[in-house]
């Protein structure tokens, strides 16, 4: 396991609230099992999940992500599928709520020594709650 420096960059684009940015950068751990890249790290009050983890799983052109731990969003996953929809339920503090991700793009490459990023597109809608589109930009510093 190897420690390192990660920079998340998020942008959410919604119609009806516009466009809103966040940045930050965490330690984390990497490791490599069975020819899958992973990638661990503790949320932070800033991204507003403080209290658990995520977990990144990169293999081939598909990237899992998944929230471990105490917190609102914990044992949340979504797989992410350059083209393919993936559907799902996220868990809030007032119950689960349907998820559909439409992921537009997904390119990148993380290797063990710690090198690389990740850039994600894709389309998201909480049924009933929000719809838009949401890009990701993880970089191994």
């Amino acid at each position: 396991m190897k420690d390192v420096l990660v920079k998340i960059k998020s942008r959410q684009i919604n119609n009806e609230t516009g466009e809103d940015e966040m940045e930050f950068v965490t330690e984390a751990k990497l490791y490599k099992r069975n020819g899958t890249i992973y990638l661990l790290y503790d949320e932070s009050e800033f991204s507003g999940i403080p209290g658990c983890k995520t977990r990144l799983r990169l293999r081939g052109d598909q990237l899992q992500m998944k929230r471990l731990g105490d917190g609102a969003g914990v044992g949340n996953e979504i797989l992410f599928t350059k083209g393919q929809r993936f559907t799902g339920l996220y868990d809030t503090p007032f119950g689960p709520i349907e998820l559909e991700v439409l992921t537009n793009e997904l390119a990148g490459d993380i290797t063990e020594e710690g090198k690389g990023s990740i850039d994600v597109d894709y389309d998201i809608s909480l049924k009933g709650l929000a719809e838009g589109r949401n890009t990701l930009n993880i970089t191994l510093m």
